[in-house]
């Protein structure tokens, strides 16, 4: 089922400038390595994260005050190995990315292996819609396509800066989903949910607009989204908790799918959204690599809310 709403591609002839001659080389290279095996793209990930990690400093600054903040138990040694598997984590979603866009469905079928899914289909099956709630972790390209593979999905995305890499996501979501949806058309969102579509969506990140609060995050001051309440009481669309994972034991992903949400929304969004913070810490625990730590999630407005500036000045 594919939206009757189509996407207005940008030409691509608007990006042949000298500003974008590095994005197209990385776009080439990923393009190229999307013909390899996933074992290989992966171990190329890796070896791309491993190089970042030496030159990204301050996205290594980053993760290290996101890591003290969020798990204080881990000492010097175990802190910087963590932060040394994010960014080869980082370097696989940088290749996954390329699966995401130009992957058939048939070639990322056997990848994904699903569990909990017949909690979709039981809420489907009532005509309600589903909010599939996920968060920003390194699979999270990949957790969007693969509800794709399954179900008509639309999807709700933040646009890039990079305005190339944003066109691009643009086609790749839209060629797959049954919806691409900025992140500014919650009415668009709503109305796929009425239509009884699976609705993407990951609210986890930093946020300061209306419909914003400060809600603890790891028991740490944050600027989070809480629309998905109000989104779900419009729409009388469930939430289902969703977490996806890269996994060790063998090529691919498992999927995890939570029973949705009892008891929500509450006439309190704060706690909502409280509620929805303390699952995500959960899944950290499960796959801490997998977490974007590279991210000043506990950035917070006004004079002195930069915790990032403040360790960096230490």
């Amino acid at each position: 089922m594919k939206s009757q709403r189509q996407p207005d591609y940008v030409p691509l002839s608007r990006f042949l400038g000298r500003r974008y001659w590095a994005t197209w080389l990385g776009i080439g290279i990923v393009r190229v390595a999307n013909a390899l095996p996933w074992r290989m793209q992966m171990a190329l990930g890796r070896g791309l994260g491993r190089l970042a990690f030496v030159f990204a400093h301050r996205d290594r600054h980053i993760a290290d005050v996101n890591v003290r903040l969020c798990l204080p138990d881990l000492d010097t040694t175990a802190r910087s190995a963590l932060i040394k598997r994010h960014f080869a984590s980082l370097g696989c979603a940088v290749f996954e990315t390329g699966l995401v866009w130009w992957a058939s469905d048939e070639r990322l079928r056997p990848l994904i292996e699903f569990e909990g899914y017949e909690h979709v289909e039981r809420v489907l099956a009532q005509g309600r819609g589903a909010i599939l709630l996920s968060a920003h972790f390194t699979t999270l390209e990949m957790g969007a396509r693969a509800l794709a593979t399954a179900t008509p999905t639309s999807i709700m995305y933040a646009t890039p800066r990079n305005a190339l890499i944003a066109e691009l996501s643009r086609r790749g979501r839209s060629r797959h989903a049954a919806q691409a949806i900025a992140s500014d058309e919650v009415r668009e969102l709503i109305r796929d949910l009425k239509r009884n579509l699976v609705v993407w969506y990951a609210p986890d990140q930093r946020y300061t607009d209306k419909m914003s609060a400060i809600v603890p995050f790891f028991g740490h001051p944050a600027s989070s989204n809480i629309a998905t309440s109000r989104i779900a009481r419009l729409s009388g669309a469930q939430v289902l908790p969703y977490f996806p994972e890269r996994r060790a034991d063998r090529p691919g992903y498992l999927m995890r799918i939570l029973p949705p949400l009892e008891h929500f929304p509450t006439d309190d969004p704060i706690a909502d959204t409280g509620r929805f913070h303390a699952l995500i810490e959960a899944h950290v625990h499960r796959c801490p690599e997998q977490y974007l730590w590279a991210y000043k999630r506990f950035k917070l407005p006004g004079p002195g809310g930069d915790v990032y500036a403040a360790r960096a000045r230490t």
